[in-house]
């Protein structure tokens, strides 16, 4: 199994990136990930320096967030998972759940960032708790943002 480390991560977007712009064959996640950050021109500087992106892992002064706004790597990251959540509609329902909010909202990008909230809630509950991550809850709220009025 991969477990990429936050250098990893970050070196994908960045190559990711520059494959986009200079329109080179790409991976299919590298094109996912690639419309997301072109969703993203306020990121775009980040994802254009993979050197400078390596460094700051590397800086001391560095920090990890808990906005996931303030974070490029983090936030369009969190599209990709919820993208192949929807894809293999895991957990169950949510494939149904993103797209009612999508209908809801007429806009898919402002659902992401809507689930992003519950999936969010959900990793630092369960990091918080030392437990797995509750699905089941995550699943009400994202249902729950889909259904209310």
């Amino acid at each position: 199994m991969f477990t990429p480390n936050q250098a990893d991560v970050r070196r994908f977007f960045c190559r990711a990136y520059a494959k986009y712009t200079q329109q080179a064959p790409m991976e299919a996640i590298e094109t996912l990930a690639a419309q997301w950050m072109h969703a993203h021109p306020e990121y775009v500087h980040v994802f254009a320096d993979e050197d400078a992106a390596i460094a700051a892992v590397a800086t001391p002064e560095a920090k990890p967030t808990d906005e996931i706004a303030e974070n490029p790597f983090l936030h369009v990251s969190m599209h990709l998972t919820i993208s192949e959540q929807c894809a293999i509609d895991q957990p169950r329902g949510i494939r149904q759940a993103v797209e009612l909010l999508t209908a809801k909202l007429g806009d898919l990008h402002e659902a992401h960032h809507q689930v992003m909230d519950c999936l969010g809630r959900m990793v630092w509950e369960s990091q918080r708790s030392g437990r797995p991550p509750d699905g089941e809850a995550y699943m009400d709220h994202v249902r729950r943002l889909a259904t209310r009025d």
